[in-house]
């Protein structure tokens, strides 16, 4: 079982620089504010009164950490991620590398039940408990992008939801598991440093999501850390009970960049393993990334060029983690 980390690993600088956090029982029209200003100042907030149930968070919970703890040679079986599947050490095809294992799955029920049948010795355990898990932080994820909508004062409000409700939609769900190393290595989790400061213990190196959002859940280790707006790395002090909520790269070319996705890494934790568990919203592969007309105007004129996703997501795969991808799609009209 993984336990708590200890109390260094809340940063008390993270707390003094106010990473938002988001209560969804306010009032919708206070809500669709606060989330909009979030979005646009950091990228990235924390949600408390979500809704999820406590029971299904456990069971996939559970469930990764049952896979986690098996052999090498039972979790590889599982493998390798071509993109989906088990992967270890290596992220993506492009040479990255991180201190990390981890299962990529297609968010949807039937694709998470096929891969079920290597990754547990009990399938249809797993299968619900995912498919369970996707279904509830899914919607919790539409009920932030409607709010998104019409804290931005766009008449439909479904208008980025709708991408993620799609049956087409291209969402994946991971769950990435951190083990411990070398408590010798010099500590970066509780300082701040600017952005160009490599560390030696990368978990998962600096990037951006593409997708439209990122709804993340973590046990309570230390490790998470986004990128501000003035260059420094802020520690995120870890909530097992609460999700994190990441603005993607697709949510920054629709908004015509007045929503901002957070570059963020995870170091790997000294004294404990972390395992943290992510669904990513996206759009179906042929759905147009380019600027809602909402988000346009003579003073705001469009950024960014008319593509799809499963372009963007091709660049996004071609490339480097820490490659500012949508720079690509820029001024392209």
């Amino acid at each position: 079982m993984v336990v708590p980390s200890p109390t260094p690993f809340r940063s008390k600088k993270t707390r003094a620089l106010g990473i938002p956090i988001i209560d969804l029982s306010l009032d919708r029209s206070e809500l669709s504010e606060k989330i909009v200003k979030a979005s646009e100042e950091y990228g990235f907030f924390k949600v408390v009164n979500h809704g999820v149930s406590k029971d299904v968070i456990s069971s996939v919970e559970r469930e990764g950490l049952d896979f986690f703890s098996k052999p090498a040679f039972e979790k590889q079986r599982a493998g390798p991620a071509t993109p989906f599947g088990y992967g270890c050490k290596n992220i993506g095809f492009n040479g990255d590398h991180g201190e990390l294992e981890y299962i990529l799955l297609e968010a949807n029920p039937h694709s998470i039940f096929e891969r079920s049948i290597a990754i547990s010795n009990n399938p249809k355990n797993f299968s619900c408990a995912v498919n369970d898990y996707v279904q509830e932080v899914r919607n919790l994820g539409c009920e932030i992008l409607d709010l998104v909508a019409e804290g931005l004062g766009i008449k439909d409000k479904s208008i980025f939801s709708k991408l993620i409700r799609d049956v087409n939609s291209d969402s994946c769900f991971r769950i990435n598991h951190y083990p411990s190393i070398d408590s010798s290595v010099p500590d970066f989790f509780d300082q701040q440093y600017s952005c160009n400061v490599k560390p030696t213990r990368i978990g998962f190196g600096e990037h951006s999501d593409p997708q439209i959002l990122t709804i993340l859940r973590s046990n309570d280790v230390g490790g998470l850390q986004i990128c501000s707006r003035d260059g420094l790395w802020i520690p995120v002090p870890p909530d097992s009970n609460q999700f994190f909520v990441f603005v993607g790269d697709a949510l920054q070319a629709l908004t015509n960049g007045r929503l901002v996705s957070v570059r963020h890494r995870a170091l790997v934790n000294s004294m404990k393993p972390r395992m943290s568990i992510m669904y990513f919203g996206a759009p179906p592969l042929n759905a147009y990334l380019t600027p809602i007309p909402q988000m346009v105007s003579s003073q705001n004129p469009r950024l960014y060029g008319h593509f799809t996703w499963g372009e963007y997501k091709n660049a996004a795969y071609s490339s480097r983690l820490a490659d500012h991808r949508l720079n690509l799609f820029k001024n392209q009209l």
